[in-house]
């Protein structure tokens, strides 16, 4: 697969202007809603955004220390590494969704968490929309980002984008799935 690096960055900007938007109707909701869980065992809406807050905490600033230290010129094309088009893939939603074991660290399950975990995510999603318009002056492939289960592994700049915003498309997805329209 091969791919214009503007379209890329182009579909990944309206993806996460979605989710910016879909977060701004999510101020609306009540924190008993936010806190809904389909069964004990579940994620609430509010632990969906604060598991994608906290993979936020690590990739907006890994992300914006490489592209700042990056001396490339973008390439026109995208070509996705194998093992970042595995991941970025991996995240996308299925019909049956397939579940995933998340690190400790990442489960926010039974936190006590408030709508200043929706207004952190709004806040991750302007930063990655900046991000994504600083990355149209570097190569997405030459430009290379740490992974946050390991600082050995390096995965191509648009792969990273392309695995954080669709983990951000998986959880969007099951929230609005806990939640009634």
């Amino acid at each position: 697969m091969k791919i214009l690096a503007s379209a890329l960055l182009d579909e990944l900007k309206e993806t996460t202007r979605q989710h910016l938007q879909y977060a701004q109707i999510l101020t609306q909701k009540t924190e008993e809603e936010l806190n809904f869980r389909t069964s004990q065992d579940s994620w609430s809406p509010l632990e969906c955004l604060e598991h994608l807050n906290r993979y936020g905490a690590f990739y907006i600033p890994e992300i914006s220390n490489r592209i700042a230290a990056s001396k490339t010129t973008p390439g026109v094309d995208f070509k996705p590494g194998i093992l970042g088009n595995y991941f970025a893939n991996m995240m996308l939603p299925k019909k049956k969704q397939n579940a995933m074991k998340t690190l400790k660290a990442m489960n926010p399950i039974h936190s006590q968490l408030n709508k200043r975990v929706v207004e952190e995510f709004i806040s991750q999603q302007k930063q990655l929309l900046e991000l994504l318009e600083k990355a149209q002056n570097i190569d997405l492939e030459r430009t290379k980002t740490s992974i946050s289960i390991s600082k050995l592994i390096k995965l191509k700049l648009g792969d990273t984008f392309r695995f954080v915003i669709y983990h951000n498309v998986r959880h969007i997805e099951q929230i609005k799935r806990i939640l009634p329209h």
